[in-house]
């Protein structure tokens, strides 16, 4: 999934919407900190502190919720995606 701007949470599968997710924090990152190498710098520091990779994860469950909610859960659990 590579868009520079997300147009709609609508996705065809689950795994696009995760993906989707992943993105939104993604975008979400570049917008707190839009310089990249201050978040070049950081990246070291935060991606072996297991504090904060939980709270990335968390970060993407919550984008993924949003996402899900916004696919009626895929088409209401999942006959396949109808």
């Amino acid at each position: 999934m590579s868009m520079q701007h997300v147009q709609t949470l609508l996705t065809e599968t689950p795994e696009e919407g995760y993906e989707l997710a992943v993105k939104l924090a993604q975008k979400g990152i570049e917008l707190i900190q839009p310089n990249e190498d201050i978040r070049e710098m950081l990246r070291p520091v935060y991606s072996r502190n297991p504090d904060s990779l939980i709270n990335a994860s968390e970060v993407v469950a919550i984008h993924y919720q949003t996402v899900a909610a916004a696919n009626n859960y895929w088409r209401m659990w999942m006959p396949e995606y109808k």
